[in-house]
């Protein structure tokens, strides 16, 4: 989250704008699996973990919890976005973003499955008379 933090204010640095922190689009909780190598994690883990949304790891949270907080994040920023010249950035992680994903889509959050986001890619919504719209998934031009 520091990085994520120092990512920000840079870049907000450059653009002269204001960096908050919304604790509600942090990482996904993993419990006791955090840090642990993907390769690591249990086949049985990965299954109760995709074929059930409400799944959570001892300590962690579920991606349905993960939902929960990030569309009620960018239901909020959906309305700040309505002011005329408004832009937003969001800097996170990839289990946020493909939340934010789902909720542009109106779809459910297990299509988080289906998504591959790229580090340090970007991911564009809109949200013209308050209604999401992805607009671009996963772009890494800038990183070439």
């Amino acid at each position: 989250a520091e990085a994520i933090a120092a990512g920000a204010q840079a870049t907000s640095s450059s653009a002269a704008a204001r960096v908050e922190i919304e604790e509600r689009i942090i990482e996904l909780d993993y419990g006791e699996l955090e840090g642990l190598p993907v390769r690591e994690v249990p086949p049985a883990t990965w299954e109760a973990w995709r074929r059930d949304t409400t799944w959570r790891p001892v300590g962690g949270e579920s991606l349905d919890d993960l939902a929960v907080r990030v569309w009620a994040a960018f239901d909020e920023l959906a309305g700040a976005a309505a002011d005329p010249g408004a832009r937003i950035a969001v800097v996170t992680h990839v289990s946020p973003i493909k939340a934010a994903v789902a909720w542009a889509l109106g779809v459910g959050i297990e299509v988080q499955w289906r998504c591959f986001v790229e580090q340090a890619s970007i991911t564009r919504i809109a949200t013209p008379g308050g209604r999401p719209s992805l607009v671009s998934f996963n772009e890494v031009h800038h990183l070439a």
